[in-house]
């Protein structure tokens, strides 16, 4: 069985928010099927932080939910296969890549879309882990429908329905 290691950083740091973020993400690795250990950082931040990110890597000035930043190029449903010199010797683990989420914006879309800020938290984690892993629902309205059934079998999978 795979080890994953996920690292929650934030400005405001939260016990309920770091457990929430812990659970989707073994959950969305555990649903594909991952069997190398991973690494996966995820950074809880504001409207301001991720606006700068969002400039910074897609040149699009506007504050978003969720960004993902894969280190890896898979195919969605793609086994992780990566060389010796890709793996942490201390871990065994390959970096999967990083997320941003707007904790901002993740409270207003929970009152939007009239649900609890753990699943709208569940279902921003688990956007960005699918992108990790290959997922890309910007690519074609074929992959969108992937990318987003998927979310929701992982989500229903929890127990977290809207």
């Amino acid at each position: 069985m795979a080890e994953h290691y996920i690292t929650v950083v934030s400005d405001t740091p939260d016990e309920k928010t770091e457990k929430t973020v812990k659970r989707a993400v073994l959950a969305a690795l555990d649903f594909e099927k991952v069997e190398q250990n991973c690494d996966v950082c995820i950074m809880i931040t504001d409207d301001e932080n991720i606006r700068e990110l969002n400039r910074e890597h897609r040149e699009i000035d506007r504050a978003t939910d969720v960004l993902s930043f894969p280190m890896l190029e898979l195919s969605p449903g793609q086994k992780i296969e990566v060389s010796p010199l890709e793996i942490d010797p201390s871990t065994g683990a390959v970096m999967l890549g990083d997320i941003a989420i707007s904790l901002e914006r993740m409270c207003e879309q929970a009152k939007e879309y009239g649900h609890s800020e753990e699943r709208e938290l569940s279902f921003l984690t688990v956007h960005g882990i699918l992108h990790l892993l290959g997922y890309d629902h910007e690519r074609s309205e074929e992959d969108e429908k992937l990318h987003f059934s998927r979310q929701e079998e992982i989500l229903d999978e929890m127990g977290i329905k809207r």
